[in-house]
């Protein structure tokens, strides 16, 4: 799957998961939150789409994601990366 396709499945996810997401431009990483009661995950436009992907892909590990359909083929690319940030 496209790195850009890859983002928008996990993006669609983490908003199942009841996270707001915002992209903003700045020196920072990016991460998740609880401001005022709602989740947020800040995401910075400026990273390489591949730390994207792990900032969306580590909220999702810590969501729980049994409630709602992952498509095969995006669930193979979470577990593959999972299993690199358990290592």
């Amino acid at each position: 799957m496209k790195p850009d396709k890859f983002v928008l499945e996990l993006e669609s996810l983490c908003e199942q998961a009841g996270y707001r997401i915002r992209k903003e431009r700045g020196a920072f990483r990016g991460d998740s939150c609880v401001m005022e009661g709602d989740k947020l995950i800040v995401v910075n436009k400026n990273r390489p789409i591949e730390s994207q992907i792990g900032i969306l892909a580590r909220v999702l590990q810590s969501a729980e994601t049994e409630d709602f359909f992952i498509k095969p083929a995006v669930r193979k690319e979470l577990a593959d990366i999972w299993s690199r940030m358990d290592e």
